[in-house]
Order: structure tokens, then C-alpha cells, then sequence
């Protein structure tokens, strides 16, 4: 990806820089070839002769925000079956590239998926790091791994159709390596996986049961870390939380029902949770309309209550999170992902600035990229948000894409009022 030459000022602004810190108000961040030099007060910042200026117009300078759980292959899903046979590949892989350019709009500027179908996510990063297509900087992601008879095993056997676009299904330890050595030849990061079912499927694999063996679980770590890869999974019930755990997943998609035994593993092995919370409220706010029965919302509500506390007790605990998760459901369309930010804010009780840290520093630690991007510090990318209002005041306001001044990646302004809006 293209970094910006020259000198670049953002100024006339507070700085949320996204490590937690108080804001700063009166800010400038300086950004040379695309890399931060200087973010701080503006009396304080380096002499800058001939730099490019963007005025913030008194508003916020704030890192670019980090999608922690994207699926950048769904596309207004109101059922399981959308996933999988709606659709065919060519036409998955341009909603996937719409998908990552309205990510990019909406002020993201980094994503870690969270599984994708045919593998598609893999040629997105490509594409957006090559400039081919505009979008956030991805971890790439591919086809799942579940349990035969598992969540995402939903099609039955006299369909004559397999579950080959978006999942392995997958019969004990074997077939489980199996599954992850398919995987290692097609540039994944991130092997995801689903320990346990869900709300959306209350008459087989509710929220509460399991849908791999432990020792499914470990033949997956075992052989993905040996070809330096890193696995997650989708893990709502006490007890796939504690096997994912103890396999030695990286990564906690959901993290629902965590009683005290799995909260001292996630801190002991510093493991990092994306909640992916806020889809279960949108469930239960909007599914009615779309269909999903009383049994199904009153699932939502228990994984909402639950999720929301499991949260609490991660942040208490000095826990790490990323935020972000499941949008593409018709109820939780592609262009809504910063209800997630006023969700924590407005249900589960995190202060702004903590939420936003999780939102940015916090993604990037789970993409393993805290390094390069996340807060707004010297010799990091320049990956930048430049804001109208105040974020602090009400973090509502990054839900509309009209207040976003400047989207910018590595110094250039990729999205934002301020860019001319391309012909089509």
C-alpha cells in the first residue's frame, strides 16, 4: 500500500491518540512519507514548512478504527442458507470488494476477518495492498472448520450438497489436520473455527452446546501452528471457551458464558476477545422483522446479557478486546459497524475512551500489528481519522459517515468529505 510523500499536518483538533490516555486538546500530528513524526500538543510540534495541512475544523484526530471480526463475503443474510447457496463465487467476490471500500468510508482502516467464504478475503488483501481496490488492511482469514452436524453443517444430507464454499466439516482429529493443511497453501493468517453453536440455531446447536471434541481443537492448533498460523473460534458455551483455551487458540470469537477458570486462562495466556457483541441487541431489536422466531430472540437475549457481562469482567481484569463482529446480516448491514463503538458505550458501560482503545489499539493487537497501527504515536503508519464534533461528547457521531473529514492510510486521504467523491 502506498504511504503519502512529503509532510502532512492535521491540525486544529483534540488528539485521541487510542491508548486510553486523556485527550489532548489543540493537537497537531505530524506524518512524514506516511509515517507519524510528531502527535501531541500543537505548541510543542516541530517546525513544518511546506506541509500539506488538513484543519480538523475543532473536532477529533483519532487513529483509523480497526474492524477485529469482519466477513467481508456476506451480504444481507437473514438466514443461514444465504451464506453459503444464494449466491455463486464471482458475484460473492464484487459484494467482498464493495464491502471493504465501504469499510474503508466508514473509517476503518484495518480489519481482521473473521472468516470468509471460498477463501475470497486472501485475494481482497492482495488487492487492497497492491491499490487494485480501496479497503481496510486485512488479516485474511478462509474457510472454517466445524464439526460434522455442527452450527455451520446446516445443510441436510438429502440436499446432496456440502458445505465446500464457506466450511470444512470436519469427523475427529484427522480430518481436522486435514482441514487446516488444505488451508496452509492459500495465504491464511487466521484459522477460524466453531467450538459451539448458537442462538440462531436453537434446535440443534443452541448457544450452549458444543460442536468440536477437544481433541479436534488441538489437532487443529497443533498442525496451524506448525506452519505459523494462528487459530480463533467462535465460542459462546463455559465449556468451548475452556477446551479453545487449553488447545491454545490465539483468539476468542464471543467469549459468552466465561465463567472464573476461563477468565484466568484468557489472562494467563494473554489472549485476546472479540466480543462481537452488539449483534445479539440488533437480534433482538430488529430480527422480528426478518423473521426469527420468539425462541431464536430470546437466545439473543441471554447471549446479550451474558456477552455483556463477560465483557466487564475481561476489561476489569486487564483483559484485551477487540470490537467488531457479524455485520453483513440484514439487521447489521455493511456501513453500521460503529454501533458497535456506541453500543459499548450506551449498554455494556465502557467509558468512551476505553472503547475507542479497543476499537483501535486493541484490533491491532489482535492482527498483531500493534506496532504499526492502533494509536496515533511516532513511527507509526499514518493510518489517521480526522472527525467533525467531539467523539468524547457522544460517540455516536463516527455511526454517520458525513462526519468523517478525512479517512486516511499511511498519510493518504482515501475517503471523507474532504475527498471529491469519484465519478461513477
Amino acid at each position: 500500500m502506498k504511504l503519502q510523500p512529503g509532510i502532512t499536518v492535521v491540525k486544529n483538533g483534540q488528539l485521541v491518540d487510542g491508548t486510553g490516555r486523556p485527550a489532548i486538546p489543540n493537537a497537531a500530528v505530524i506524518i512524514t512519507d506516511g509515517i507519524i513524526s510528531y502527535a501531541g500538543p500543537a505548541a510543542e510540534a516541530p517546525p513544518a514548512p511546506e506541509a500539506r495541512i488538513i484543519d480538523a475544523g475543532g473536532g477529533t484526530i483519532m487513529p483509523g478504527l480497526v474492524e477485529a471480526h469482519i466477513h467481508l463475503t456476506y451480504f444481507n443474510v437473514s438466514e443461514l442458507q444465504d451464506l453459503d447457496i444464494k449466491f455463486p463465487v464471482e458475484y460473492v467476490t464484487l459484494q467482498s470488494a464493495v464491502n471493504a471500500k465501504t469499510a474503508l468510508e466508514c473509517g476503518y482502516t484495518s480489519a481482521r476477518s473473521g472468516g470468509c467464504l471460498h477463501n475470497i478475503d486472501v485475494w481482497m488483501k492482495k488487492a487492497i495492498e497492491e491499490d487494485m481496490i480501496p479497503g481496510p488492511r486485512l488479516s485474511a482469514s478462509g474457510r472454517e472448520i466445524c464439526g460434522a452436524g455442527g452450527l455451520m453443517d446446516w445443510n441436510p444430507d438429502f440436499r446432496r450438497i456440502g458445505m465446500e464454499g464457506i466450511v470444512f466439516i470436519v469427523n475427529g482429529p484427522e480430518q481436522a489436520r486435514s482441514a487446516v493443511r488444505k488451508l496452509v497453501k492459500d495465504g491464511i493468517e487466521w484459522v477460524k473455527t466453531y467450538p459451539t453453536g448458537d442462538a440462531a440455531s436453537p434446535d440443534i446447536n443452541d448457544h450452549h452446546t458444543l460442536c468440536m471434541t477437544f481433541e479436534e481443537m488441538h489437532a487443529v492448533v497443533a498442525t496451524a501452528h506448525n506452519h505459523g498460523l494462528k487459530v480463533t473460534g467462535h465460542c459462546r458455551a463455559t465449556e468451548g471457551i475452556r477446551n479453545a483455551l487449553k488447545a491454545g487458540y490465539d483468539a476468542i470469537e464471543h467469549g459468552t458464558f466465561m465463567d472464573d477458570e476461563c477468565l484466568d486462562l484468557l489472562l494467563k495466556r494473554n489472549v485476546p476477545m472479540c466480543p462481537g457483541l452488539g449483534f445479539e441487541l440488533f437480534s433482538v431489536q430488529r430480527g422480528k422483522e426478518f423473521g426469527l422466531s420468539q425462541r431464536v430472540l430470546d437466545g439473543h437475549q441471554e447471549t446479550l446479557e451474558a456477552g455483556a457481562e463477560s465483557c466487564r469482567k475481561v476489561l476489569k481484569a486487564g483483559g484485551t478486546l477487540g470490537l467488531g463482529g457479524d455485520y453483513g446480516f440484514a439487521w447489521t448491514p455493511h456501513g453500521t459497524y460503529a454501533q458497535e463503538l456506541t453500543f459499548f458505550v450506551n449498554y455494556v458501560g465502557f467509558s468512551t475512551l476505553d472503547t475507542i482503545k479497543w476499537a483501535t489499539l486493541g484490533g491491532a493487537k489482535m492482527m498483531g500489528r500493534e506496532k504499526e497501527i492502533g494509536t496515533l504515536e511516532a513511527g507509526k503508519l499514518g493510518d489517521v481519522l480526522v472527525v467533525k464534533g467531539d467523539v468524547l461528547q457522544d460517540i455516536s457521531i463516527l455511526e454517520n459517515r458525513d462526519n468523517l473529514l478525512a479517512v486516511m492510510q499511511g498519510g493518504v486521504v482515501k475517503a471523507g468529505t474532504l475527498v471529491k467523491p469519484a465519478s461513477f
